[in-house]
């Protein structure tokens, strides 16, 4: 993700989390350890730390996310060299791949793209390691997207 301008958009992720009100939850692998030197060294050894314990990547997908390749473009290498089952987060609303803004690493791997919504992105994480499992034994890659009866059975 973008820190500089999509911060708001992960918080709000914590905040889905914590409500009473949805069935929301994620494991953040923010929360595994905290990075204090800002070294690029340091940041990428706390990085590799979360990785090791990462089951699904979340990349959250702004204006601004595809020309980030210092961390951003390292973490996906991280992800797809892992074979962590990837889901692509639009924050523009978007339901499939979005050519414009997805980082271009991501465009011809295997991923799951949806829009920002927390009953998507639950249905996601509850169904997509699944899939993602079943099409990479079948040798499957690319952008893969839910079809709107998907988004209409969610009330979305």
């Amino acid at each position: 993700m973008d820190a500089d301008n999509d911060l708001r958009y992960y918080y709000l992720m914590k905040a889905w989390k914590q409500s009473d009100n949805t069935s929301f939850n994620f494991y953040d692998a923010h929360d595994i350890n905290t990075i204090l030197d800002k070294s690029e060294e340091s940041i990428k050894a706390g990085l590799q730390e979360r990785f090791r314990n990462t089951k699904i990547f979340v990349l959250l997908v702004g204006e601004h996310t595809k020309y980030l390749y210092k961390y951003v473009r390292w973490e996906i290498n991280q992800a797809i060299s892992r074979n962590i089952p990837c889901i692509i987060v639009n924050l523009n609303g978007k339901r499939s791949l979005d050519d414009n803004l997805c980082p271009a690493l991501m465009c011809g791997n295997l991923a799951v793209h949806i829009s920002f919504n927390s009953k998507i992105l639950q249905f996601a994480l509850e169904n997509w390691p699944t899939s993602d499992a079943a099409y990479r034994a079948d040798g499957k890659t690319g952008a893969y997207y839910y079809k709107e009866n998907i988004y209409e059975k969610l009330g979305l």
